[in-house]
């Protein structure tokens, strides 16, 4: 069973960053509404790991303590792209994780410190 079931990224402004996400995940993503709360959904199927953006007042954004990781599968180096063009900042280049695949780490729109996650095997020179 996994442990983990949500995530909510807490973002500064939700218009600026379902826009980022879009690209960076190439994939549509809704904002949606509930009562008087307005958050958008990132794609997932069924039972899958799910999470949202949610808008926060008092906004601080994640840093060195917690790194979350976004399926980028096959398409990383696009994925890197888009956030350069987007408003985003590249940290760490796609490197190697081992037997885990890749990852890059970004700041989002928001400033949010991201892994981006393949699992398409990099060589080191790539």
């Amino acid at each position: 069973m996994n442990q983990f079931v949500w995530i909510d990224l807490g973002v500064k402004n939700l218009d600026r960053a379902v826009k980022f996400y879009e690209k960076v995940l190439a994939s549509s993503i809704a904002i949606e509404s509930y009562e008087e709360f307005k958050f958008a959904v990132l794609p997932h199927k069924g039972n899958e790991v799910g999470g949202c953006l949610v808008p926060k007042v008092n906004f601080t954004p994640l840093s060195d303590s917690t790194l979350i990781y976004l399926n980028v599968d096959h398409r990383i180096k696009d994925a890197c792209e888009q956030v350069e063009q987007n408003g985003g900042k590249l940290l760490t280049p796609p490197h190697s994780i081992g037997p885990h695949g890749c990852r890059a780490i970004i700041l989002d729109s928001e400033g949010n410190t991201i892994a981006l996650h393949s699992t398409e095997v990099i060589s080191k020179n790539e």
